[in-house]
């Protein structure tokens, strides 16, 4: 058997053959509590799965998916099969299949520590165990026999016993009956991967949503919010309703389908790999979205957004779902546009179209010029191809487009055809066609010119103004130039800013249709001559925006007088797009932070501009700059910490930042005098994670040693605070320390996602590349054996995590190419990490040429 990996032809027979009617899982989870035998083996739970399914050829064989240790039992049409011969440890042969079957599976299941499957967790603060699932896209094999392929979607039913005083939620609404077994009512149909199960001493609140429907009926749907007990102090879980109660508001105002999958639970979970997982009815979260110490604005507006994203996913993904993961776009891409749309319009988060234009698709300019870059409807050959395929194509491209799309068929036009999407293809699966057919019939356009335009190609456009004026300073012909490999039909709009009483404002606008190569505006014929000329104005098209000269040098000198922040935004964008693409000095890039950063109103762009700053230092900036930069930062930091009103967000931001750039000796011994309160500066509230924040620097720089840090610990003895110290203790500059950290994360397995995640952290660290080179070797001598025996999760963090790419040179760029040469029959997806890893070294090295030249 091919072992672990699914391909789609395989999935594609299966579907062909395979019909589920149902399952019955039943787990016992008692096993979670008490020490595990030394010498046991993985701690492991009991897991009986009943499928009932029919086959569309008898006779035929085919499989079903289970990851386990053990199966006891495997039992076909009444029949007891040989176990050992019928398992494989990823597959149970079925063969001589009849018209209806049913299949009982009793296996021993394995707990995990990788996120993967239903992960436990032990609080060091209390001892107390809480286990948790999360399965995308195949994991539910790893906790009960399944058919693990989204296109065979099954109603489920859940019983689990677990042990005395915990609660246990699913997807559907249950209770602990007299027996002690919590069973849970019949799902609709649904896919395996959303399936969920939370079990354990949650802390746990509750509230209510009620809406009349157009019927006249009411609409009462019980919401729930759970996270640690020890969280709960900290846990807002009013704001977490409240964005919950605005989104369902928004989606049935828009959508015209009610909920469909009755209660909605929440859950905040430790040690969890991504953002959020929308399981119908019990969406999990990772728990940082509970907040341990004061944060800014942007922090709660990036809860509001994950929360509405996952809520759209009940409709996109959930109620209607893609065949295979090549039309992953169908959930992802809308429930990243969705999230943004439906903050904006429903919750206090007014401004989110800047996030989205200068957080979100940064991500995506990012991964579109990858080697590894793909159309947003990608080719999904297997499993492996489908987890990596969560990027930001899948999600920040896709939303982008939609934002496109919406501009190009009408808002109305597009809810419409999502109305009618849902109600054609509730509880079913579909492809690209399907939402194109109903788009065509809702808009009246030739949805198929335009995807082939945007969902079919790879790449991202620059768009560029070219202008010329008359004698009189009047513009006498302003056209919008398009390059890359793919010319694409764009919707912008071009605005013409001046200063007026000091700040730039727009004066003129014009919409366009930007097509070929070469597109004249002819609206803004005759203006008066602009000192910014903005294209894609407003955010309505996907791509990278450029300058003339003129608006460049404007840029440079008064880029803080922009009044309006999006305007802003989408040129601190543009200009970060600049300087990757080694077309501005990253001193330049710098020296622009320094000059105007300050001035930012808005938060969440601030955040993104110190973080724009720290790598154009470490990657992009020429090595014999560095200092002299890093000085220059951390100045400035400084200042503008010292400058920021008292007790704002914008001094929290400012005093995160300057932790990061602090390297001189006075500066880590005010970070010191902070932490010891023999320092203090005014308004700022040194709380708990802030305190973190401090210590990393003074670790990172031999400041702080064991000792120091375990003082840390003992004032933070929670979950939060061992993450956090395993992170400051792998940042010391020792080589004894990185041999160690390399070991635990490289050479064993005992250390959970969490902890290998904060490992890796600790370990690269951009003031140690001296430290870290003798690791290049052994990376390239590891990454394969690492992919092959360990989790595709921990195998991309350390793939991914541990790339030498702070050696920045053409010695490591060389090794890269001899691996990659070596080793064209490793596994593609391990190739596509060390592939992307390449491109981002070789951009780090061409825009270090680019700075380089600016010394002369």
């Amino acid at each position: 058997m091919p072992g672990e990996n699914l391909t789609r032809d395989e999935a594609r027979r299966r579907a062909e053959l395979v019909s589920v009617d149902g399952y019955e899982v039943a787990l016992d989870l008692r096993s979670a509590v008490g020490e595990t035998p030394e010498g046991s083996g993985p701690r492991t739970f009991r897991s009986v799965t009943t499928i009932r399914f029919r086959c569309s050829e008898p006779g035929a064989s085919t499989f079903a998916d289970l990851l386990a240790p053990a199966v006891r039992t495997v039992t076909l049409n009444g029949e007891k099969l040989d176990a050992a011969a019928v398992f494989d440890g990823s597959r149970i042969a079925l063969d001589s299949l009849a018209a209806e079957n049913v299949l009982v599976v009793d296996a021993q299941c394995a707990y995990s520590r990788t996120g993967e499957g239903l992960h436990r967790f032990v609080d060091p603060e209390d001892g107390e165990v809480y286990l948790y699932t999360q399965y995308e896209p195949a994991d539910a094999r790893r906790v009960f026999a399944t058919f693990e392929q989204p296109d065979l979607k099954a109603p489920f039913r859940f019983e689990v016993t677990a042990p005395e005083g915990w609660t246990v939620w699913s997807n559907g609404a249950g209770a602990r009956d007299e027996d002690g077994v919590w069973r849970f009512a019949e799902t609709k149909p649904i896919s395996s991967y959303i399936t969920a199960v939370v079990a354990g001493p949650y802390h746990y609140e509750t509230d209510v949503y009620t809406r009349t429907l157009d019927d006249g009926t009411t609409l009462e749907i019980p919401l729930g919010a759970m996270c640690r007990k020890g969280l709960a102090r900290h846990f807002d879980s009013d704001d977490v309703f409240l964005v919950t109660r605005q989104g369902l508001d928004f989606f049935h105002d828009h959508f015209d389908y009610p909920y469909p999958f009755g209660k909605y639970d929440q859950a905040f979970v430790p040690e969890y790999n991504i953002g959020a997982m929308e399981n119908p009815g019990c969406v999990t979260f990772r728990e940082e979205f509970i907040f341990r110490g004061k944060v800014t604005q942007a922090s709660y507006e990036r809860r509001a957004n994950v929360i509405l994203h996952e809520m759209a996913h009940m409709w996109f993904g959930d109620l209607v779902t893609m065949v295979w993961w090549d039309d992953l776009w169908l959930k992802e891409s809308f429930a990243d546009f969705m999230g943004s749309f439906s903050m904006v319009g429903a919750t206090r988060f007014t401004n989110g179209w800047i996030t989205f234009a200068n957080n979100r698709k940064s991500w995506a300019y990012r991964a579109d010029q990858l080697p590894s870059t793909h159309p947003i409807t990608a080719d999904i050959r297997d499993l492996e191809d489908a987890k990596l395929n969560f990027d930001g194509i899948t999600y920040a491209k896709g939303a982008s487009v939609l934002k496109q799309l919406v501009a190009y068929v009408g808002q109305d036009a597009f809810l419409e055809g999502a109305r009618r999407y849902f109600k054609r293809h509730a509880y079913g699966n579909t492809r690209l066609a399907d939402l194109l057919a109903v788009l065509e019939e809702t808009s009246g356009r030739d949805m198929a010119t335009w995807s082939r335009s945007w969902l079919e190609t790879a790449g991202v456009n620059s768009l560029t103004p070219v202008v010329t004026y008359d004698a009189g300073d009047r513009i006498t012909e302003l056209a919008v130039a398009q390059d890359g490999e793919e010319l694409r039909p764009h919707r912008v709009a071009v605005g013409l800013y001046r200063s007026e009483a000091g700040a730039l404002v727009r004066y003129a606008r014009a919409e366009v249709d930007v097509t070929g190569p070469r597109t004249v505006v002819d609206a803004l014929a005759g203006a008066e001559r602009p000192e910014l000329i903005l294209v894609n104005d407003e955010d309505l098209t996907y791509c990278k925006i450029r300058f003339d000269e003129g608006s460049l040098a404007t840029l440079r000198s008064h880029l803080g007088d922009i009044a309006d922040p999006l305007a802003r935004a989408l040129c601190w964008s543009a200009l970060w797009n600049l300087t990757r693409d080694a077309l501005m000095p990253a001193r330049d890039f710098i020296d622009l932070v320094l000059r105007f950063a300050g001035r930012e109103s808005d938060i969440g762009v601030l955040q993104m501009l110190h973080m724009w700053a720290r790598s154009a230092l470490h990657h992009y900036a020429a090595p014999a700059w560095r200092e002299e930069g890093a000085r220059l930062l951390a100045e400035g930091a400084l200042r503008e910490l010292r400058q920021s009103e008292p007790g704002s967000q914008h001094q929290l931001t400012w005093a995160r930042f300057f932790a990061t750039t602090a390297t001189s000796a006075a500066d880590l011994q005010l970070l010191q005098g902070l932490l010891e309160g023999s320092a203090k500066i005014d308004g700022l509230d040194v709380d708990q994670e802030l305190r973190w924040a401090f210590v990393e620097p003074l670790a990172s720089h031999g400041v702080a040693d064991e000792t120091f840090v375990a003082a840390e610990l003992a004032r933070d003895d929670t979950a939060s605070g061992k993450r956090h110290q395993v992170r400051c203790l792998a940042a010391r500059p020792s080589a004894a320390v990185k041999d160690q950290a390399w070991a635990q994360v490289v050479e064993s397995d005992s250390l959970s996602n969490a902890l290998v995640e904060a490992t890796i952290s600790g370990f690269a660290q951009a003031g140690q590349r001296e430290l870290l080179a003798p690791y290049v070797p052994k990376y390239f001598e590891a990454i394969e054996r690492v992919w092959e025996e360990r989790s595709i999760q921990i195998g991309m963090d350390v793939v991914k995590g541990l790339f030498p790419g702070l050696q920045d040179s053409e010695a490591t760029l060389a090794a890269t190419d001899a691996w990659l040469a070596a080793h064209e029959g490793a596994a593609p997806a391990l190739r596509r990490l060390v592939r992307e890893s390449r491109d981002d070294l070789a951009r780090g090295l061409r825009a270090q040429a680019c700075d380089a030249g600016a010394l002369g």
